[in-house]
């Protein structure tokens, strides 16, 4: 594993206005993510986590301080340049799935590889789907998939674009527990196999205990580190 940071955060704050003024959502939040490496940010339901993760993906941009990703740094660009950064170097996988209706399985995955220009995109689908056990279920429709098959989707589409980095957003927050263990064994399988850098959020103890590093947010701060 390179120790280059893949992810570099500097001086961080978000404050958002509301009508009893300003609100302070992340507080001078610091950090760095090593190509390669998996880290788990954990806190309470309000201490900032998914704003940190949105910024550190460059979906969102913080009120101070920067964001670099694979050398790019985010915050000195405008929306249009931070799209691109994120379509050559970015999966997502998100707790409601995110998969679309009208779309197979297939379809799913294939899409984002066809907007990508990737040849044999097809092939790179079905074996993604076949990596995460579905390979008979190409074809189905989300709708005719349980909830931890529609995650298998979600995996193999953030995957099958190769990205240099992974954010995942409570990736088994809508899966029962023997559901949730096999996603998490098939994300790190995936991570291991493919040198993705890994950063997730998650309230799940066994998830946040298979990353290489975690950090907890509690009221905007960061509060702990653990190697």
């Amino acid at each position: 594993m390179s120790s280059a940071p893949m992810v570099v955060a500097n001086g961080l704050v978000k404050t958002v206005t509301t009508y009893e003024g300003a609100l302070t959502i992340l507080d001078d939040i610091s950090l760095e993510v090593a190509a390669g490496e998996s880290l788990a940010i954990v806190g309470a339901s309000g201490s900032g986590k998914s704003t940190l993760l949105g910024i550190l993906a460059g979906l969102d941009l913080p009120s101070q301080g920067s964001v670099s990703l694979n050398g790019h740094l985010l915050t000195s660009l405008d929306e249009e340049g931070r799209a691109k950064v994120r379509a050559e170097n970015v999966g997502f996988i998100f707790q409601s799935f995110q998969l679309l209706p009208g779309l197979t399985a297939l379809e799913n995955v294939l899409l984002p590889l066809e907007l990508h220009g990737a040849s044999n995109a097809r092939n790179a689908a079905a074996d993604f789907l076949g990596r995460v056990g579905l390979s008979q279920r190409l074809h189905h429709y989300p709708q005719q998939l349980s909830g931890g098959e529609q995650q298998r989707v979600a995996i193999a589409r953030a995957f099958a674009s190769h990205p240099r980095v992974l954010f995942a957003d409570e990736p088994t927050g809508n899966l029962d527990s023997t559901t949730g263990g096999r996603i998490i064994e098939l994300l790190f399988e995936l991570n291991r196999e493919l040198g993705t850098t890994l950063v997730l959020i998650t309230h799940e103890e066994r998830l946040a205990q298979r990353c290489l590093r975690r950090i907890e947010l509690a009221g905007g701060r960061l509060v702990e580190a653990h190697s």
